[in-house]
């Protein structure tokens, strides 16, 4: 009998997929075991168009000689559009046993080409629909099924939101469809497999559109319509019936459309309901629709369709309330007990006529009222009002709000907790990672890291859920991005997101500060245009998939070209406008920007991102490409050293971030490192053990001061609870990370109402540190293949706990003091890879697993000297190593990863 099975299929990072057109998709797989050190000696590959693969298959790879089980593209003949196809895995090991056959998986294909569609776009009016008050749209359209239905999907897009309904019914779970693309450039569609809503017979196709990103108000100028004047949408239906024929329902002229009870919705502002305006049975065959008025066609292109990329958003978790306050101006508050995204579904039971209204906040000020001064023009109120005659519920359809706080007015206190719950919305990503520690302080740092990850990964990595902006901001999701990837599978979500930065790009290079791109907001800062090159770079490191490089490549050449098309010459960037390090506590009075000079960060980045181009072509097999990066690399650095290094070998700019740029980016020569890096932790040390950092120094802060021996100070600086510092906001009460260190002052003050948001990730990427150096999970080799464990432990905590679900499997560390300086780690390595597990003693006879000798164990692959302690290598398995440390921390520089 075999101890080990093919778990875990996925396609494009997805369990069996609805509605693809990609031509070429990766199949990946995971593997259980009982052994240790097991190895993948050989894959088969088969695909089939039925489950139990007894008709002739559609691709048979053969056996394939390969350790290879993710990211294993299909190579068989053509994929035809609407088509289902299963797959199904089996692999050997090192000792030529084979698995049985894995449980099949599937993808299915959707309009390949874009002569499959024969919907029209129809809109609602012909004339623009401009009004301020103007109500969002129903559609309708019956249709007849003369037979009996084998199968039924659904292909829809909208410019603006729609929500499709069958015969009265949702068609599924999902929000916020098509989402928020470069319309012009890149609009997805979405599948619907409506087979079990379809009856032979009589039937309804309903449809409510309304504004979303693509028409309504965008950005803090109180403008609308970036992208078009008209909302549309595109419906079309394949009906497969059991004697093999098919039919088409497909959008047209013929549908009707009308207006109802949703008066209002916009993304900032809220909606407005009159349930007494509901027509019943609208999305239901029956219905009378005579009255409506026929649609008109819309003329739009459809050379811009693309099938779903990324996940779909969804309700993913239901709050009740904590508490209802009554604030001291007499308001009645419901308090969510967390910042959240999303909305409030209520019911009540009141007369015909009555207006109930829920605004919503973030905080309360220091006298405990509501307060929404921070929301700017963002008004964020659902106004309701009631049919009368029974209990109804509801909760919002086009608009999302970000808030702990609901100010509620027409429902009386007593029914607000049992008739109130908080639905959490955002992208329904794969939570992967989980960290956990002994400082209940830390603790909650990671959890309100996660909510503030889930609560801005809305289709788009925005900047904040609340106010008037909720855009895609470049930089905060470059330094976030690392951090992200341990917490969820983030890989469909950005590649969606890295086409449109891609799309929107300019002709020069220049990328915009925001993506999808919203021209108010500017283009071409270093740091925040740098997203082009880290973030598909960080993907590549994370998941090991070379296809996004390939993809994006062309965008990533074209950002490190414009940067060395500017300045006075091709080796620094001194020209044009820079963020600098945003929010810096260094800054200037009533300044944003920090001390660091602006074009010292805009070269260390252009560097920066020069070397992960030079790597990425290297990667992709771009042999002159990586030549020419490679000395133009080595010219900037240079360059850089002239313009901000003293002949001594000081960095000229003394600040935290410059240091922390200089050291990370490896721009200064390896004998001024440790001075600089000296410099740094006496600045740390002098400020009374307080950061200074902005957007551009905090992400890579702590992770500096790890690698160059400083670990006990990065401890003592996360740990820090007075102001700036990571956890003061946590003391303050925070449920999210904030935009500003002292978003909330000590007093209770606010730090601005201009720009202060409460859920704002980009300082969470110090989750980034929690992982690789207290839960000491890390990549020695793209996509884990090879993996790197080496916890720092420190005096700090008596223990703690991470996990990652890479995408070979899950990889865990747990580790605590149980007395002294002994200690005890537990690890757990996936099948089909290896580890490098340093261990801080130098003495093999000190160190046992499951109480043996090192030498003794099984799963161990070799151990040698390094000047932190022993090396191990380590095949797959879980392992329990106890040792006696006799040690201090940071006492030796932690060593780098290598280039791949």
């Amino acid at each position: 009998m075999n101890h080990f099975a093919v778990t875990n299929l996925r396609v494009n990072y997805r369990k069996n997929p609805l509605g693809i057109d990609d031509l070429r998709p990766r199949l990946s797989w995971q593997m259980t075991s009982e052994k240790r050190g097991f190895i993948q000696s050989a894959y088969q590959i088969e695909v089939a168009n039925q489950g139990d693969f007894m008709s002739v298959l559609v691709w048979d790879s053969g056996k394939i000689e390969s350790d290879r089980n993710v990211h294993i593209e299909y190579a068989g003949p053509n994929l035809k559009s609407r088509t289902r196809y299963y797959f199904r895995v089996r692999v050997w090991d090192d000792q030529g046993s084979v698995t049985e056959w894995s449980e099949p998986s599937y993808w299915e294909t959707a309009l390949l080409t874009s002569g499959e569609w024969q919907a029209s776009w129809i809109t609602p009016s012909s004339s623009p629909q401009d009004a301020d008050q103007e109500p969002c749209n129903y559609l309708r359209s019956d249709f007849t099924v003369p037979g009996q239905i084998v199968s039924a999907r659904i292909y829809a897009t909208s410019l603006g939101l729609y929500r499709l309904f069958v015969n009265g019914v949702p068609a599924d779970d999902t929000l916020f469809n098509p989402g928020f693309t470069s319309y012009t450039k890149r609009l997805q569609y979405q599948t619907y497999d409506v087979t079990v809503l379809i009856s032979q017979g009589a039937n309804t196709i309903g449809c409510m559109l309304g504004n979303g990103w693509y028409k309504g108000y965008l950005a803090w100028e109180g403008k609308k319509e970036f992208f078009g004047a008209n909302r549309a949408v595109l419906i079309q239906l394949h009906v497969t019936l059991s004697d093999g024929s098919e039919r088409i329902i497909a959008s047209d002229g013929s549908w009707r459309a009308s207006t109802g009870p949703l008066l209002y919705s916009e993304l900032y502002h809220g909606e407005t309901y009159d349930a007494r305006l509901e027509v019943d049975g609208w999305s239901s065959p029956g219905f009378d629709d005579q009255a409506w008025p026929n649609a008109a066609i819309h003329q739009a292109s459809g050379s811009t369709l693309v099938a779903q990329e990324n996940e779909l958003t969804k309700v993913t978790e239901m709050l009740k309330p904590a508490a209802v306050i009554t604030t001291p101006q007499g308001h009645t508050v419901l308090d969510m007990g967390q910042n959240m995204v999303g909305w409030v579904r209520f019911t009540v039971n009141a007369e015909a006529g009555t207006v109930i209204t829920l605004q919503h906040a973030e905080v309360l000020d220091r006298e405990g009222n509501f307060y929404t001064g921070n929301l700017r023009s963002a008004k964020q109120t659902v106004t309701y009002i009631c049919r009368g005659g029974g209990e109804e519920t509801y909760e919002p359809y086009f608009s999302f709000q970000g808030f702990r706080y609901v100010k509620v007015t027409g429902v009386p206190k007593e029914q607000l907790m049992d008739r109130f719950v908080g639905c959490v919305i955002h992208t329904d990503l794969e939570p992967t990672g989980s960290f956990a520690c002994s400082d209940e302080f830390v603790n909650k740092l990671q959890k309100n890291i996660v909510w503030g990850q889930r609560g801005n990964f809305l289709d788009i990595p925005t900047d904040c859920p609340q106010r008037d902006e909720r855009l895609g901001w470049t930089g905060d999701a470059q330094v976030f991005i690392r951090t992200a990837a341990y917490n969820m599978n983030i890989v469909p979500f950005f590649e969606k997101w890295l086409k449109d930065l891609a799309a929107d790009q300019e002709a020069d290079g220049r990328v915009p500060h925001v993506i999808p791109d919203i021209p108010a907001a500017g283009y071409g800062s270093s740091a925040w245009g740098d997203a082009a090159v880290i973030c598909p770079w960080t993907l590549y490191e994370c998941y090991g998939d070379t296809r996004v490089l390939e993809t994006q490549y062309p965008s990533m050449k074209a950002w490190v070209e414009y940067m060395r098309a500017q300045g006075d010459n091709e080796y620094l960037w001194n020209t044009g406008f820079h963020f600098g390090d945003w929010l810096g506590l260094d800054a200037k009075e009533n300044s944003y920007t920090g001390a660091t000079p602006k074009d010292l960060i805009a070269t260390a980045f252009y560097a920066y991102s020069t070397e992960l181009l030079t790597k990425a072509a290297s990667v992709i097999g771009r042999t002159e490409d990586a030549e020419e990066y490679r000395a133009l690399h080595k010219r900037i650095v240079s360059a850089f050293r002239t313009e901000f290094v003293t002949p001594g070998g000081r960095v000229a700019s003394p600040t935290q971030t410059a240091y922390v740029l200089a050291l990370m980016f490896d721009l200064l020569e390896e004998k001024d490192r440790p001075r600089t890096a000296r410099m740094l932790a006496q600045h740390i040390e002098e400020n009374g053990t307080h950061l200074t950092t902005g957007f551009v120094g905090t992400p890579y802060l702590n992770l500096v001061l790890s690698r160059f021996g400083y670990t006990d100070l990065a401890y003592r600086l996360l740990l820090q609870q007075e102001y700036p510092s990571w956890l003061f906001s946590i003391v303050q009460g925070a449920t999210t990370v904030w935009e500003h260190w002292d978003g909330i002052k000590q007093d209770g003050s606010f730090w601005s109402d201009d720009m202060n948001s409460y859920n704002h990730y980009a300082y969470g990427a110090i989750g980034d540190w929690l992982y690789q150096i207290v839960g000491g999970i890390d990549l020695a080799e793209p996509g884990y293949k090879k993996i790197r464990i080496q916890p720092e432990f420190g005096e700090h905590f008596t223990w703690a706990d991470a996990s990652y679900e890479s995408i070979h499997g899950t990889i865990a560390v747990s580790w605590k003091r149980e007395q002294g300086s002994t200690f005890e780690m537990n690890v757990t390595i996936p099948p089909n890879t290896t580890a490098e597990v340093v261990v801080p003693v130098s003495d093999r006879s000190r160190i046992a697993e499951s109480g043996e000798q090192l030498d003794q164990i099984s799963g161990l692959i070799r151990v040698d000297a390094a000047e932190e302690g022993l090396f191990l290598v380590i095949g797959s398995g879980s392992y329990r190593f106890t040792f006696d440390g006799g040690w201090r921390l940071g006492l030796v520089y932690r060593l780098p990863l290598g280039d791949f």
